[in-house]
């Protein structure tokens, strides 16, 4: 039985209800052609311009900070993103507190170093480079008194006093940063010196020869020394104390940025074991408590042991620099006392100057300005002294010094009356001469400044040795906590796989 072929072009028949939509007129033209025109061919649609539409422009790349933002955000809408962000912070944390506690403790270990090993001794070199040049004055002074008859003794203190002073200047030059006000007043020093010691030779020289111009030659050289050499010399000495108040403002300041890394890293780690204790019941999460106990540890590490190093530099500081201050000051002040009484007789009369109505001679008046300063001196010394060792030679300082008073004023008498041979002797002489008076008062001074300077490098020693290792061990433990914050969260992560 034959059935009637079926036309695929009969439409299908309508549906109740349903409108009917007119079928698209055949378009002209190849099958690709009318592809590539679109649905209307190259006439466009019906009523238009005939254009093609305009291409669609490819939009901006994204930033891979964007894109890391959006991921940053969408892993932390789950618990294990929200895992991953709290554990890399948490170690983040602590190894920022880490990391800044060892900058800050190095570089106050670094300035307490310096406080012990360098700027105190360059303090106290400078120091010596004033007493050994003022001492070298007063000796040329004592030895041009005895004329012909001067010691072998009084020479070779002379010549200890400029070598001394000398070998302070190399080692003051050595230690100055180049081009630096302290570098040039070495400069200036080291200059100065052999014009001294040409000056003092003359003097010498002529006076051997019984020329009066020898005094004059003293006198001139003593100038250059009062108003050249110990100004300068002076001004070493304040340098090089501001440098270890520097060093001393630089080791003492509590390291507060540490300090509140490590308050900040402890809150973090406890709300962190805190959320893990809500979420599972579990009391201890061991990696963290691990980390926690780390950086407790570097925090009261810190805490503590910049503290007992702070008190231990504080007191070198009350107890020592401020006493062998005070000390090389009256030393000091003895030093030219001395000078200008040998001075006084070597003028004798020569230089004199109007105080008020009254004309008196310029060296005598000095010497009772440097009594007056060394009698302050060694009062402030004496408060100062906080043990019965360091307080002895001061105080036997000061009966030495009032013996002085004493002896000058009875050589003052005797050269004012005529009797110049006689105030000599009082001067000069081998006994009973204001001289022993003067070598006891410095050879106290010194005893004192070794016992002050002993206790400096106790305390500071002492302070230095309280922040060893805390800056590597900060480090240390830093990185150990951060390991174990990353290992506690990441136990917890395990039980999400």
């Amino acid at each position: 039985m034959t059935h009637p072929p079926k036309s695929s072009a009969a439409p299908p028949p309508p549906v109740p209800g349903v409108p009917t939509v007119p079928a698209m007129p055949p378009q002209p033209g190849p099958p690709e052609e009318r592809n590539r025109s679109g649905p209307y061919g190259r006439q466009g649609p019906p009523g238009g311009s005939g254009r093609p539409a305009p291409p669609v422009p490819p939009q901006a790349r994204r930033t891979a900070f964007a894109e890391g933002v959006d991921r940053l955000r969408a892993a932390a809408t789950t618990e294990p993103g929200r895992l991953r962000i709290i554990g890399a912070l948490l170690a983040l944390l602590v190894v920022a507190f880490g990391a800044v506690t060892a900058w800050q403790m190095a570089d106050r270990s670094a300035a307490a170093d310096d406080v012990l090993n360098n700027s105190q001794p360059l303090s106290s070199a400078a120091a010596d480079i004033y007493r050994s040049l003022a001492d070298a004055n007063t000796t040329a002074s004592s030895g041009f008194l005895a004329g012909g008859q001067e010691t072998a003794g009084t020479r070779k203190r002379y010549e200890t006093d400029i070598d001394n002073a000398a070998e302070g200047l190399v080692k003051a030059a050595t230690n100055s940063d180049p081009g630096s006000p302290a570098a040039a007043t070495v400069a200036r020093l080291n200059r100065l010196l052999p014009e001294y010691k040409g000056l003092v030779e003359r003097a010498r020289t002529y006076n051997r020869q019984g020329f009066p111009v020898g005094g004059a030659y003293l006198r001139y050289a003593n100038e250059k020394m009062q108003k050249q050499m110990l100004p300068q010399a002076e001004v070493l000495y304040t340098s090089e104390n501001q440098r270890l108040r520097d060093d001393y403002a630089d080791a003492t300041p509590y390291p507060w940025a540490a300090i509140g890394l490590g308050v900040l890293a402890l809150a973090g780690l406890g709300w962190a074991q805190h959320r893990s204790y809500r979420r599972t019941n579990r009391v201890l999460n061991q990696g963290l408590v691990a980390a926690t106990a780390t950086a407790t540890v570097v925090l009261l590490w810190l805490v503590v042991g910049h503290s007992v190093a702070r008190s231990d530099l504080k007191g070198s500081y009350d107890h020592g620099v401020l006493s062998l201050n005070v000390l090389h000051d009256a030393r000091i002040a003895s030093l030219k006392a001395r000078g200008n009484e040998n001075l006084t007789l070597v003028s004798r009369g020569a230089e004199t100057k109007l105080v008020g109505d009254e004309t008196v001679d310029v060296y005598d008046y000095d010497f009772r300005a440097n009594m007056d300063t060394l009698g302050k001196g060694l009062a402030e010394a004496q408060k100062l002294a906080d043990d019965a060792t360091g307080k002895q030679p001061v105080t036997a300082a000061v009966g030495n010094m009032k013996v002085w008073k004493d002896r000058h004023g009875a050589a003052r008498a005797e050269d004012e009356n005529g009797n110049y041979a006689n105030a000599l002797a009082k001067v000069i002489g081998p006994k009973g001469a204001t001289g022993e008076c003067f070598d006891s008062v410095d050879a106290h001074l010194a005893d004192a400044i070794d016992h002050e300077t002993a206790e400096f490098e106790q305390a500071a020693g002492d302070g230095l040795g309280a922040m060893t290792g805390l800056s590597a061990g900060a480090a240390v433990l830093a990185v150990l906590g951060a390991a174990g914050a990353v290992l506690g969260i990441g136990r917890r992560l395990s039980e999400y796989r």
